[in-house]
């Protein structure tokens, strides 16, 4: 993909996104109810929250899925349906986070295992959506915007006007994935 295209910045988030997840799925096989990570899994759920969903599926839902419909792709059913139905499931997930949060900071064991549970499900769910983009939807959109579409959809994804996706922000969340290594 070229590095110019819309498509190499949502994949070059998916990488950013791919760290947390692995560090948040490392932290909860390695540690016990004794050093649960609730303060990881708090910044976590913030990256995924305001950077993931807020930012990242921002830029598709409402620059590159309408560009694609324009194109013709279908909005219901097929891939851009897919992924607005996952997305709607990753929302759940994390909300399943944020719910038992409190108690699983409390030490609750039933808070800590749903938690678990949500953060197990929403990995999952995220590992199989970045591959779909990445190998099917993002290939397609390379394909169908031409380049002067292409420029106007990175035009909207930087809209200095939008504070979901205003560099600071943006920032902010890429400094916290990259300080956690690799995935």
């Amino acid at each position: 993909m070229t590095s110019n295209h819309p498509v190499t910045e949502l994949m070059n988030d998916h990488r950013l996104i791919e760290k947390v997840m692995s560090a948040l799925e490392a932290k909860l096989r390695s540690v016990g109810d004794s050093d649960f990570p609730v303060d990881f899994i708090e910044q976590a759920l913030d990256f995924f929250t305001e950077f993931a969903d807020g930012c990242h599926h921002f830029k598709e839902e409402e620059a590159l899925f309408p560009a694609l419909a324009e194109c013709g792709f279908a909005v219901e059913g097929g891939p851009i349906g897919m992924m607005l139905y996952e997305h709607t499931i990753g929302r759940k997930c994390l909300a399943g986070i944020r719910a038992n949060l409190p108690a699983a900071r409390a030490g609750i064991p039933e808070a800590r295992a749903a938690l678990r549970s949500f953060a197990a499900q929403y990995i999952d769910l995220l590992q199989n959506h970045i591959w779909k983009e990445d190998n099917v939807l993002f290939r397609m959109a390379q394909q169908a915007l031409d380049p002067q579409s292409a420029v106007a959809l990175l035009n909207r994804f930087h809209d200095e006007h939008n504070p979901r996706t205003a560099t600071p922000l943006v920032e902010r969340y890429q400094s916290f994935a990259v300080a956690l290594g690799e995935p």
